[in-house]
Parts: C-alpha cells; sequence; structure tokens
C-alpha cells in the first residue's frame, strides 16, 4: 500500500516540465537525481535554443543590408571572442561559488559572491568597452576591413564593442541564477532580452514606423538595447529575490578577498575558452588552404554541428550546478553519480543525433546550400565529424562538473593538450602530410575530442575536484 501511495505522488513528465519552466522549488541535494537533472537542463536547453535562433535572425536581417554589412557582423564577432571568453570565464566561477554557498544552505553568502561577481564585471565592462568604443574603425582596419567596410561597419562596432559590456553582464547575471538553480529565471530574462531584440532588428535596420533607418548599425542599437533591458530586469529580479537568493542594500559592498577568489578562478577559466575557440581558427586557416569550396562545406558542417548539441550543453551545465550544490552540501557521491548520470543521458542524445546525421547528411547540408562544389564536401565534415559524438557528449560533461566544483585549472590544461598541442599539429600531418586533404582535418577533431573525453574522465574518476575548495 505504501508503495502505491509512493508511486501515486510520483510527479509525471509532462508535470516535471511544467515545473521546469515555470521554476522549480526542489532542492537540488536531495531528491531524485533524474528529476534534478531534467529541472535544470530544461531551461538551460531552452535558453541556448532562443540564444542560437536570435543569431540567425540577426544574420537574416543583416544580410538584405549588403554584402559590407555582413562583413562587418563577421569582423566585429570575430573581436567578441575575447568578450566571450572573459564573459563565459567570469560567469564559470560566479557559478561555481554561488552554487557552492547554497548548496551549504548559506544564501547569504551566495548573494555577496554574487554581488562581487557584479562590481567584478562591472570594472572589466568599463576596461573593455571604452577603448573598444574609441579605436573601434582602428579595430576594424586591423582585422583587415576594406575601406568601405569600416566606413559601413563603424557605427556598428563602436555600439557593439563599446556596449560589450551589456552581454557581459547578461552572462554574469544569468551565472549567478544557475548556481543558485534559479535556471528558468535565467532562461527567462533571456527570453525578454531576445524577443526585445529581434522585434527591435528589422525596426531600427530598415527604418519601419516611427524608427529612424540606421543600416547595419540599427543590428547593433537593437542588440545593446535588447540585453540592456535584460540586464536591469536581471538587477530588479536579484533585489527583489527569489526562493534561492536575495541581494539585500546591506550586501552591496566590496570584498576583495571573495573577488580575489573569483579572479583567480575566472583567470584559468577565460584562458580555457580561448584556446577552445582559437583552436578553431587553427582548423580554418588549414581548411582554407584547399579553396572557398572547402572552407565552405567546413563552414556549413560546423554550424550544423554546432546548432544540434545546444542541448548538450544545457545538460552539461546543469551538471555543474548539481557538482557545485551537492559539494557544498557535503554530499560529493551524489555529485559524482549527477555527472555519470548526465554524460549518460547526455551520451544518448547525441549519439541519436550522430546516427540521424550519418543517415540524412546529403538531405540536412542541402537546406543550406546546394551547390555542387560546397554540399559533397559539407556532407563529408558532417557525417566525420558525427563519428564523434559520444565522445563529445562524455566530454563536455565532465569538463563542466570540474569547472562547477570550482577547477577550473583542469579542463585549461585538458584543452591546452587536446586542442593546441594534439589536434592542430594532427590535423597538418593528416591533411597535408598524408594528403587526406579536408577529411584530414576532420578526423582530427575526432580524434582528439575523443582524447580529451579519455582524459577527463580518467581525471575525473581520480575524484581530486571533489577536495576543491572556493
Amino acid at each position: 500500500m505504501n508503495v502505491v501511495v509512493a508511486e501515486a505522488q510520483q510527479p509525471s513528465l509532462w508535470s516535471s516540465i511544467r515545473e521546469a519552466v515555470r521554476g522549480s522549488h526542489q532542492d537540488f541535494t536531495a531528491g531524485s537525481l533524474n528529476r534534478a537533472i531534467l529541472l535544470l537542463a530544461i531551461p538551460m536547453v531552452l535558453e541556448m535554443v532562443l540564444e542560437s535562433l536570435f543569431a540567425v535572425v540577426d544574420v537574416f536581417w543583416v544580410g538584405r543590408v549588403g554584402a559590407n554589412a555582413v562583413a562587418t557582423v563577421g569582423l566585429t564577432e570575430s573581436l567578441f571572442l575575447l568578450v566571450f571568453s572573459i564573459g563565459m570565464g567570469l560567469s564559470l566561477s560566479t557559478t561555481a561559488m554561488v552554487a557552492r554557498r547554497i548548496g551549504e544552505k548559506d544564501p547569504e553568502d551566495a548573494a555577496v559572491a554574487g554581488v562581487q561577481a557584479i562590481i567584478l564585471g562591472l570594472v572589466v565592462s568599463v576596461m573593455i568597452g571604452v577603448p573598444a568604443c574609441i579605436f573601434a574603425p582602428d579595430l576594424l582596419r586591423l582585422m583587415g576591413a576594406s575601406p568601405e567596410i569600416v566606413a559601413t561597419g563603424s557605427g556598428y562596432a563602436r555600439i557593439g564593442l563599446g556596449g560589450s559590456g551589456v552581454v557581459l553582464m547578461l552572462f554574469l547575471n544569468n551565472a549567478i541564477f544557475r548556481g543558485a538553480g534559479d535556471a528558468a529565471i535565467a532562461m527567462r530574462l533571456l527570453w525578454v532580452s531576445n524577443i526585445i531584440n529581434l522585434i527591435l532588428d528589422p525596426c531600427l535596420i530598415f527604418g519601419w514606423g516611427p524608427f529612424p533607418k540606421l543600416g547595419v548599425t540599427g543590428a547593433a542599437l537593437a542588440t545593446f538595447t535588447g540585453r540592456g533591458i535584460g540586464v536591469l530586469y536581471q538587477f530588479y529580479r536579484l533585489m527583489r529575490g527569489t526562493e534561492r537568493i536575495r541581494v539585500l542594500r546591506r550586501q552591496i559592498r566590496v570584498d576583495l578577498g571573495v573577488i580575489w577568489r573569483l579572479f583567480r578562478v575566472s583567470i584559468t577559466g577565460i584562458f580555457q575558452f580561448l584556446i577552445a575557440q582559437t583552436s578553431w581558427i587553427g582548423l580554418v586557416r588549414i581548411v582554407s588552404i584547399f579553396g572557398a569550396s572547402a572552407l565552405a562545406g567546413y563552414t556549413i558542417a560546423i554550424r550544423i554541428v554546432f546548432f544540434a548539441i545546444l542541448p548538450s550543453w544545457g545538460l552539461s551545465n546543469a551538471a555543474a550546478t548539481l557538482v557545485g550544490q551537492n559539494l557544498g552540501a557535503k554530499h560529493p557521491e551524489r555529485a559524482e553519480k549527477s555527472v555519470w548520470r548526465t554524460g549518460l543521458y547526455n551520451m544518448v542524445f547525441l549519439g541519436g543525433v550522430g546516427l540521424g546525421f550519418l543517415l540524412f547528411a546529403p538531405q540536412v547540408v542541402h537546406i543550406f546550400t546546394r551547390d555542387p562544389a560546397v554540399a559533397p564536401l559539407a556532407v563529408s565534415c558532417l557525417r566525420i565529424v558525427s563519428t564523434g559524438n559520444i565522445a563529445y557528449a562524455y566530454g563536455m560533461v565532465m569538463l563542466q562538473a570540474f569547472n562547477g566544483a570550482g577547477d577550473t585549472v583542469t579542463p585549461t590544461i585538458v584543452n591546452f593538450f587536446g586542442c593546441w598541442l594534439f589536434e592542430i599539429p594532427l590535423a597538418y600531418w593528416l591533411a597535408i602530410h598524408l594528403g587526406i586533404q579536408t577529411s584530414g582535418v576532420y578526423w582530427s577533431i575526432v580524434v582528439a575530442e575523443a582524447a580529451i573525453a579519455v582524459a577527463s574522465i580518467i581525471l575525473f574518476r581520480r575524484g581530486r575536484w571533489k577536495q576543491r575548495m572556493i
């Protein structure tokens, strides 16, 4: 009889999904681990899907302005690599520290950590934004922009790079909510920001209604406005408070000790993302040796892969939050179990995606291009890279688990050896010396990611991350 009652009280899958979107009150350091993963992962996945949708729509509208406008966006986004890496590095340390304090049932110290992260983020935003705004045209020239592109895109670059602190703060504040376990709030905040952005984009680019026609500059202003409103709403929600975290006025002060701990963890986190991001630039450089068609095929295939694995990043972020909170609650075994369980779910998901790409690669690629010189190369890349999906699944979860524990050094070292000392040389050797050409670059990705996954699993099993203090 008791068993029947217990089963009857178990929430259904649909009710759990609705709870995940609305916001859950569950203590993630106790109860069903499967349910905890579901409640955290769903809003994180939806958050990333909307972010990706915005990127696609933004390029869609800018593409109607002209080639110089698209080139401006591409060059400016390449400069955004530094901002993105800094934002992600700060977010890693913020999520880890807030999650640890929440797991310790100390929401006040979690709020203090969040405030210090915001202070650090504001300082970094000013240090990056002011020089970037002043020297934006020079930065475009440094990236090889023609005089026409500089004339067209200086306004876009000034607003985009000068206001990059808004993007950084959006990431950072959402990292506070994620660390606290308020993944649904982080999701809704990004929805608000991106929906405003999506509405303003064509209005400011083409001058619809009462809005001025600003061309590509309007795209940057739409992004700045949408995300700026999102940041203001984040501050409002932090001050108003949630069930898990609330910032009080007396907590708004500088704590150099906490700032230093955040900065120390963030530095390696920043390098971690810089290493991973710049390794793709190295691969692009090798592929470009074989001509424009090869480069176009590689670009299309890799964008398809990146879009398809977005849910996996949601699962990985869920694992990071679970690790941080359960270590704080002195439940290292549950923290470890959550990582293995999330890795298994990620493997099932990405394995299915990989199988789909192996079977239907031509049909997927034809959505983006039917160029007879490009499509076969994109199909080949998509099929080869997809064979490594199971390795990617475990590798990304393991690396995020280290980050969630506050150990950003281990993933940085693994990425450095895996990406720069192994993947890039292997790609060059296979493509050039063995004459496999672009296929050699694709196989180097699979082999390197498999090596990264194996190294991550070995290091994770050693368990030193359980003793990490933050």
